[in-house]
């Protein structure tokens, strides 16, 4: 009880309070002794758990366990690591612990927001053409510019505002064949964001990470671009009648704050280059240190069936990353 006494202590009082009020009830009662009052006792402890838990993970502290190779080397697949929720912004939960089930839920104001340069966990906002993802996920990328930031890359560098945002410590880039990252450009100009304009993995923008208030004018050349964006901010637009909820439009003005995220193994990253911006009210948390890490991903078997595939529980105990553990995320 003494670890639980110790987490509770950093819970606002009105949850302290309601916390030492049930372990005096409880202290209090006498022992269950009968098969169902066992039962029912189990339960209560299950359920104040559950809630217990919800809490923290709302409020302060998260585990998140990374699940693909995009920020390698700096963090890898198969590393668990706590997360910070309390310098963006605290919440209630967003999902039902065990269930993953999404959450409405209510973010309170950030220590300070997201920075340049910032490993940030969010909600994944969904692909290219997708008003909301299939699935309720968190993502974890660098965040490499803010709202009211202009991004270029160019053959692989950035540059943000005109100056060049620097590779980071443990970041990567594929040795690639001439011919064969010509051929990944190919691909990615069918594939990237905004849709229409072209751009690859390499050579994209410029473009503004929109701010609340920027207005963005809206052309039948252009519309497509923001269609999807303004969707995700609440509203109907038909893009052949030129139309926002039903009325004429010649210009959006933007509702909220984003930021950009890229992956450090930049050319093993879907990241906003491809699927676009994430709201800044997203924006989770940022990881902190690895507590447990093991090689989870079967190469051999993953090359063969084409997308990612993890190893049998035995196969990832034996491939434990003892190095891993301990190691501070930056």
């Amino acid at each position: 009880m003494a670890v639980m006494d110790w987490i509770v202590s950093f819970l606002p009082d009105s949850v302290e309070a309601m916390y030492k009020t049930r372990k005096a009830k409880k202290l209090a009662q006498k022992a269950p002794e009968t098969f169902f009052e066992h039962l029912w006792s189990w339960v209560k402890t299950l359920v104040w758990a559950i809630t217990v838990v919800t809490i923290v993970n709302g409020l302060a502290l998260a585990s998140f366990t990374v699940p693909t190779g995009s920020m390698e080397s700096t963090v890898l697949a198969g590393d668990f690591v706590f997360v910070n929720k309390f310098i963006y912004g605290p919440s209630t939960p967003q999902i039902i612990p065990f269930l993953n089930m999404p959450l409405p839920y209510y973010k309170l104001p950030a220590l300070s927001p997201p920075d340049q340069g910032d490993i940030i966990v969010f909600i994944f906002p969904g692909n290219r053409d997708q008003v909301e993802a299939d699935n309720f996920e968190y993502y974890l990328k660098r965040c490499v510019a803010v709202a009211g930031d202009t991004l270029q890359i160019r053959s692989g560098h950035i540059f943000v505002n005109g100056k060049e945002f620097p590779l980071p410590e443990h970041a990567r880039f594929e040795d690639m064949a001439p011919e064969e990252r010509e051929m990944s450009h190919l691909r990615d100009r069918m594939l990237s964001f905004p849709p229409g304009r072209g751009w690859d993995r390499d050579n994209w923008g410029p473009l503004r990470i929109p701010k609340e208030g920027d207005v963005i004018p809206l052309t039948r050349e252009n519309i497509r671009e923001w269609a999807t964006f303004i969707m995700r901010e609440g509203h109907a637009i038909d893009t052949e009648r030129m139309t926002i909820d039903g009325s004429p439009a010649s210009s959006y003005t933007v509702e909220r704050d984003y930021v950009f995220g890229m992956g450090d193994n930049r050319d093993n990253s879907l990241d906003s280059r491809f699927w676009g911006f994430i709201p800044e009210h997203d924006v989770v948390g940022t990881p902190m240190i690895v507590y447990w890490s093991w090689d989870n991903v079967d190469p051999v078997l993953s090359a063969r069936v084409g997308v990612q595939m993890e190893r049998s529980l035995w196969e990832k105990l034996k491939r434990i990353r003892w190095s891993r553990i301990g190691t501070i995320v930056r």
